[in-house]
């Protein structure tokens, strides 16, 4: 038995390289059930997905796969995949990623934070309430991880004010074996405060009244689970506010900028989803989802005590709310007064936002329409701002300097550097979107995706707002397992055909399985934000799992309410357009082609 468990222990050491081996072999029935060129694309669609799901290899290491196997296979020729990597969706994707860069730079993402909790006061529920708004805001411009990572030290350092330092010999004392083990397995630490020491000493001044140390026993209990479960609901509203608030902008997360990738690979005259067109219709989803989502943790977790509006609040808490003011004033006043700098990175921050939004917002001729059609792109706006940072001087240019003869000749530091840039972005991302669009084209011109839409045969009864609905909880939960970017990669061609199948506008189904992918709030794997927070030691798997449940249903209704409301009239959902409707007569003369091929084949044999 000892053996077994060894050569166990050994295998899974070697999980990633058995794998890695493993798979090409184990798919090969798909080359031989499949008709050739299909079968082949399908391959490397699955071979993909499985590295992906068990990341036996990077996961952009993965996504160059198809610039190797899609020619070697006769997929597509080398000339056709390699630009799939630099399409100007990922040069969008690269404008934002450069100007979160400049925002962390200059601290002007934490101005902004603590600002805004100094706004909304410190009352647990209200402190929770501006975490979740703050982190969503930067969410929609900054990567959801850089979001999460910067707002858990925040967070901690105003927790640490309300409750104390933490001090887990003193815990394991107090609780009873059973709760030892569970907090010992979970690492999951309650807080002491000033609360057990005022405690602890009327208890050694009363010890002959039993009852009384008894009641102040009981207090003191209610006490510690209020905190324990002030500090999860602190440490949880973040991750899902990073998660929420990625989806309100095209840059704010790599799916969203699959879908605009893959929508101009399938339906290149689609271009009814930009920047301006996508943030009508995702930030309202985002704004009520964060309410509906604040209540809920609030709730749940005590910041809210819908039994206790008219309780008088303690002194013990009052005075450890003005301790979380003061950490959060001293911590704005540590930043000192708003360098230019600051200044200058929001302000190109907000003319990025605002031509972004102004391109071409659709309910109005927007500024691109001074130009040739067509010409003018997201990523032309995004990539034009984003160049003035690495010129621009980070120091307030004086006149004076020039008729200074004393003055230092040292040369003015741009906002941006390169080498900060380098350091900075994300580059494996922009390779995963390229590994994406890289599917996407390949599926295209192989004819499998008008070969899966030829098998949705049994889905065309389906009403389209069921559909939608059964869309979003699918890969809501396939994403808990596994990358939202792999997810949506794999998804969207299979959506898209399903649209056609049904008769309705692909992006009624396409951008549901797109916002879908980042509402996995489940499980602490589920995306970087989770497991971040998950490693802090205050959350168990269960927590996750309980807040998390009714978080994924929320999301689903009300992304199957938005679609069905605004996002009609914001992009034309309730036609089936002319432009899908041209790549259903291809598609259906394709598969035309390939039954005549197929059919003569069998008639030789």
């Amino acid at each position: 038995m000892a053996a077994l468990g060894a050569l166990v222990k050994k295998v899974w050491s070697v999980r990633r390289f058995v794998v890695l081996l493993c798979a090409p072999l184990a798919l090969v029935p798909v080359l031989l059930s499949l008709p050739p060129k299909e079968g082949r694309c399908l391959y490397v669609i699955l071979l993909m997905a499985l590295y992906w799901c068990t990341e036996a290899l990077p996961l952009a290491v993965t996504a160059l796969l198809p610039i190797v196997l899609f020619p070697f296979l006769g997929i597509l020729p080398s000339n056709k995949v390699c630009p799939q990597y630099f399409l100007d969706t990922n040069f969008l994707f690269l404008s934002g990623l450069i100007m979160a860069s400049a925002i962390e730079e200059w601290n002007l993402h934490r101005r902004i934070a603590l600002r805004v909790l100094m706004l909304v006061g410190v009352q647990p529920a209200r402190l929770i309430l501006g975490m979740m708004l703050t982190t969503s805001f930067l969410s929609m411009w900054l990567s959801n991880t850089a979001s999460t990572a910067m707002m858990l030290p925040i967070a901690n350092a105003i927790l640490k004010s309300l409750f104390g330092e933490k001090d887990t010999s003193k815990d394991m004392n107090r609780e009873n074996e059973e709760n030892q083990a569970s907090l010992q397995q979970n690492k999951l630490y309650t807080v002491p405060t000033e609360m057990q020491f005022l405690a602890s000493t009327e208890d050694k001044d009363l010890t002959e009244e039993k009852e009384v140390a008894s009641d102040a026993l009981s207090d003191l209990k209610k006490e510690e689970e209020y905190k324990t479960n002030i500090w999860k609901g602190f440490l949880i509203s973040i991750p899902y506010a990073a998660s929420i608030g990625g989806t309100a902008t095209l840059t704010g997360t790599a799916p969203n900028l699959i879908l605009l990738g893959q929508l101009k690979s399938y339906f290149p005259e689609c271009d009814v989803v930009n920047f301006g067109s996508w943030f009508m219709f995702a930030f309202p989803l985002m704004l009520i989802f964060l309410l509906l989502g604040w209540l809920w943790i609030s709730i749940l977790y005590g910041g809210i005590n819908l039994r206790g509006w008219r309780t008088k609040k303690s002194n013990i808490r009052a005075d450890a709310e003005a301790r979380a003011r003061e950490v959060i004033k001293e911590d704005y006043q540590k930043l000192g007064p708003t360098k230019f700098a600051e200044q200058a990175i929001f302000f190109f921050f907000c003319m990025f936002a605002i031509m972004l939004f102004s391109r071409d917002p659709k309910f109005i001729p927007g500024w691109a329409s001074l130009f040739a059609p067509g010409f003018i792109s997201d990523a032309v706006t995004g990539i034009t701002i984003v160049i003035i940072l690495f010129f621009f001087p980070s120091q307030k240019p004086s006149f004076r300097w020039w008729f200074d003869l004393k003055a230092p000749n040292t040369e003015t530091q741009p906002l941006l550097t390169w080498r900060k840039a380098q350091e900075t972005v994300p580059w494996n991302i922009i390779l995963l979107l390229g590994g994406g669009f890289a599917m996407a084209k390949g599926c295209e011109e192989s004819g499998l995706s008008v070969w899966i839409g030829g098998r949705l045969h049994p889905l065309e009864g389906v009403p389209p707002p069921v559909a939608v609905i059964l869309i979003t909880i699918v890969i809501a939960l396939f994403t808990e397992f596994a990358s939202n970017t792999a997810t949506i990669i794999i998804f969207l061609p299979v959506l898209a055909e399903l649209a056609i199948r049904l008769k309705v506008n692909p992006l009624y189904l396409m951008i549901p399985g797109t916002i879908g992918c980042s509402y996995a709030f489940m499980l602490p794997v589920s995306t970087p934000p989770n497991s971040i927070a998950f490693s802090s030691g205050h959350l168990m798997v269960k927590d996750m799992a309980r807040t998390g449940l009714l978080m994924n249903l929320m999301g689903v209704l009300l992304l199957s309410l938005a679609m069905n409301t605004w996002a009609k009239s914001i992009f034309q959902l309730g036609t089936f357009p002319a432009w899908a409707n041209i790549h259903a007569e291809n598609a259906t003369s394709f598969l035309a082609a390939v039954e005549n091929v197929t059919l003569s084949a069998l008639n030789k044999i």
